[in-house]
């Protein structure tokens, strides 16, 4: 067989292949992707990742009220949803990635919390989206902590208002940094 018959036969040969390594491929990135199935998951799949990666929305949690108010906030920053797929990328990720769902390789390590009145309440409410390891790594200026807590009971935090208002004087209280004294 001449030089130009050999390339043929193997130019042929890879074309043929092709087809085989590249439907293996596509089930591995199938069976490796982060999103359960569901209707829905097309939607979010194709146009979340399309500027960023899976995890920030893996790692969230919130209630219908919360993804669809995230959902119409990536759709004015460009997300490619269309008004008729608004509910099913909504119910999809409330049900996948709602509050109490687990949060996939969440660390499992004990963090305990500062003693003292709204400590239990924080434990129950707060870890029913998030590891405690958030509450007690995060030291912000008192005022900071009502508007987190007003959106945590937006997005699904299961707190009435006697209750919020104890976390938030709790969080306060053992989690706030003090402002500098002004000179």
């Amino acid at each position: 067989m001449n030089m130009h018959a050999r390339s043929v036969t193997a130019v042929i040969a890879v074309l043929a292949a092709a087809p085989v390594v590249l439907a293996g491929a596509g089930a591995h990135a199938q069976q490796a992707s982060p999103f359960p199935d569901g209707p829905g998951r097309e939607i979010v799949a194709q146009a979340c990742t399309q500027c960023h990666q899976a995890g920030p929305i893996t790692q969230m949690r919130m209630n219908e009220l919360g993804w669809r108010r995230q959902i119409y906030n990536m759709v004015l920053r460009g997300a490619q949803v269309g008004p008729g797929e608004i509910d099913a990328a909504t119910a999809y990720l409330a049900a996948h990635f709602g509050p109490g769902v687990p949060v996939p390789n969440q660390s499992n390590a004990e963090v305990k919390l500062a003693d003292g009145p709204g400590a239990s309440i924080v434990a129950g409410g707060c870890t029913l989206c998030h590891g405690l390891d958030r509450v007690v790594a995060t030291h912000r200026p008192g005022r900071q902590w009502a508007p987190i807590v007003e959106r945590m009971v937006e997005i699904g935090a299961p707190l009435d208002a006697q209750q919020a208002a104890e976390v938030l004087t709790y969080l306060q209280a053992n989690y706030g940094d003090t402002p500098p004294a002004r000179k």
